[in-house]
């Protein structure tokens, strides 16, 4: 064959297929509460959580209203679980013109739903207060809610229910598959991978990372699939829990005492998991007859509407629940001893009741809602005992008395501090260091690039990164409020 007659080969140019991954944090850098982190992936952006910020009046209603992101770039929302500081700004979303998808895990959808509709109700009762105020004083009043009732319900409408360990796409080449947190009812951790022209990255976010041995859900999950990089929590980053034995006799001696001086043990909890946890350990101690029958009041409309999708959701139980109650047919979460306020009348009978009593109420953090009356009636009495049992931001008034300050300022009037003030770290839905290292160290971690610091501190993330790095994992950054992080 002559060289005129020769086949030509058509010539192949190699096409590489490249993703352009990027990750900042438009919330809890370096600070807890108001969870909101941005990936974008071949420029569409997807969003992990929408939380509210919780903290000072006027620091929060800065950050709040500045969203931060236009609502027309992004593509798709994952929520991790039902806390105020993690959905609480989802209607402000929906309100500014989002329309896509929100992905939750049915318990999470039911659990937002209701917190959404809380916050809406509050932001609606504040802004009626505050212009009274204002027109007493003859002063211009012009401030509005962040959002109402309808834009929570249209979030909801907006969210789909995704089970635990059910692979959903969400977007062109992105994979999202929940995996258990173990934090609250309905908490996951978010597996999102990306897959373009045989490129494949794996970003584990955890929303809030649980702990091993809760009472009612199921421990956090170890997911398969080995992590790119991952977005920690690092809320309890410096701290390690009292064990659940010695909170569990805490409890009881607390109880015990408060009879023999017929007082009140007053105990602030988020209404979401701590306080069903709480109603189950004191129905323990009543069935096994360590304590007496104490009367027990949870005065918090949220927390008994939450007690009711506990029970709607059975899929999120462990083990110790099912082994202690629903094998016995018993309703772990009401004995005897224990009542659910249903008014604002039995809300405020509390206060005339005598003692010994034991009150658990919301706010957690004692910034809002049923607890802080409590507070002003009995916070100046030594005979009662004020318990703490999570955590509480800076600035708050739960931070200020779990501090012991001599004196605090609630509904703008100063109360001196008489009350004993009692801790127990150990119910803690957040987990602490050496918990996240046993976490981290039953992952597979043979392909784990970084590891992204988020919703904690600056003086726990900083004590977390060095303890990580002692302890093998030497690639760890604190992320920056809006810093660009590249993932490629």
């Amino acid at each position: 064959m002559t060289s005129e007659n020769k086949l030509t080969l058509p010539q192949f140019h190699a096409i590489i297929f490249t993703m352009n991954i990027e990750f900042y944090s438009l919330g809890a850098a370096e600070e807890v509460t108001g969870s909101k982190h941005v990936f974008e992936i071949d420029g569409k952006s997807y969003l992990v959580d929408c939380g509210a910020f919780q903290g000072s009046r006027a620091e929060a209603e800065k950050k709040n209203r500045d969203f931060g992101i236009p609502v027309d770039r992004i593509d798709s929302v994952v929520l991790t679980h039902g806390h105020l500081d993690h959905c609480g700004l989802l209607p402000l979303l929906v309100k500014h013109g989002y329309k896509g998808n929100i992905y939750a895990t049915p318990a999470t959808r039911d659990i937002a739903s209701l917190i959404m509709m809380d916050s809406a109700n509050i932001q609606a009762r504040d802004a009626k207060y505050l212009k009274s105020q204002a027109q007493k004083k003859g002063e211009k009043f012009d401030w509005t809610p962040l959002y109402t009732e309808q834009d929570a319900i249209a979030a909801v409408s907006q969210t789909i229910g995704v089970s635990y360990n059910r692979p959903m796409y969400i977007g062109d080449g992105v994979n999202l598959e929940f995996h258990d947190a173990g934090h609250i009812l309905g908490s996951a951790m978010a597996s999102i991978t990306i897959k373009k022209g045989g490129e494949e990255v794996n970003i584990l976010a955890t929303g809030d990372l649980g702990r091993k041995g809760k009472p009612i859900i199921r421990n956090p999950a170890v997911p398969a699939v080995p992590p790119d990089y991952i977005i920690l929590e690092s809320t309890y980053g410096d701290r390690r829990h009292d064990s659940t034995d010695d909170a569990i006799q805490k409890l009881a001696d607390m109880a015990k005492r408060t009879v023999k001086t017929k007082g009140k043990i007053l105990i602030p909890s988020f209404a979401i998991e701590r306080t069903q946890e709480l109603v189950f350990y004191f129905h323990l101690l009543v069935d096994k007859g360590i304590i007496p029958e104490i009367p027990i009041f949870v005065d918090s409309p949220m927390a008994t509407n939450a007690t009711t999708i506990f029970q709607v959701h059975p899929e999120c139980y462990g083990e110790e629940i099912k082994e202690a109650f629903i094998k016995h047919h018993k309703n772990p979460f009401g004995f005897n001893s224990l009542h659910f306020t249903t008014s604002v009348q039995e809300s405020k009978a509390l206060n005339d009741h005598d003692g010994p009593l034991i009150i658990i109420s919301a706010d957690g953090m004692c910034e809002a809602g049923r607890i802080q009356h409590h507070l002003i009636h009995n916070i100046r009495d030594p005979n009662t005992t004020i318990m703490t049992v999570g955590y509480m931001a800076e600035n708050t008034l739960g931070r200020r008395i779990r501090n012991r300050e001599s004196e605090v300022k609630i509904h703008g009037e100063w109360f001196k501090v008489k009350a004993q003030v009692e801790e127990i770290n150990a119910f803690s839905a957040h987990a602490d260091y050496h918990e996240m290292l046993e976490w981290l160290k039953a992952l597979d971690t043979s392909r784990l690039k970084g590891i992204f610091l988020v919703h904690g501190e600056k003086k726990s993330q900083g004590f977390l990164k060095k303890y990580f790095e002692e302890n093998g994992f030497p690639n760890v950054q604190i992320v920056k409020y809006g810093k660009t992080y590249e993932l490629n």
